[in-house]
């Protein structure tokens, strides 16, 4: 979406806030619906040690796949340490674009499931 910004972080301005609301507001790509590449990337890519890191998920839909082996994927890629923190915390924000559909109630499901086992959040969002 941002590939001058492929692989670092984007600073904050008003203007890049603006860029980033208008370019989301016709975003409309292609997507296999499932959160594991982007989470991945995002751990191998911004996780420092002396950092405190959260990702955030934002979607609509996880049409196929298991839920619980996603669970199990991304555990084994965001460790935790002895006291149980994980190397990044990961929270979902779920859209209403598949209200009444199975696959908005599985994102929902998976993304609660995500962010309580990586200490994040789950918001879903009641209408747009």
């Amino acid at each position: 979406m941002f590939g001058t910004y492929s692989g670092r972080w984007i600073p904050d301005s008003p203007e890049i806030r603006q860029n980033i609301t208008r370019t989301l507001r016709f975003w409309n790509p292609y997507s296999d619906s499932s959160p594991v590449e982007g989470i991945t990337e995002a751990i191998s890519t911004f996780y420092e040690e002396d950092k405190k890191i959260s990702i955030y998920v934002f979607g609509d839909d996880f049409p196929r796949g298991s839920i619980e082996a996603v669970c199990r994927y991304v555990s084994r890629i965001n460790k935790a340490d002895r006291f149980g923190n994980r190397l990044v915390r990961i929270h979902g924000i779920g859209f209403p674009t598949q209200v009444g559909y199975e696959n908005g109630a599985r994102f929902a499901h998976l993304m609660r499931k995500l962010s309580e086992q990586n200490g994040g959040t789950f918001v879903a969002i009641p209408h747009l």
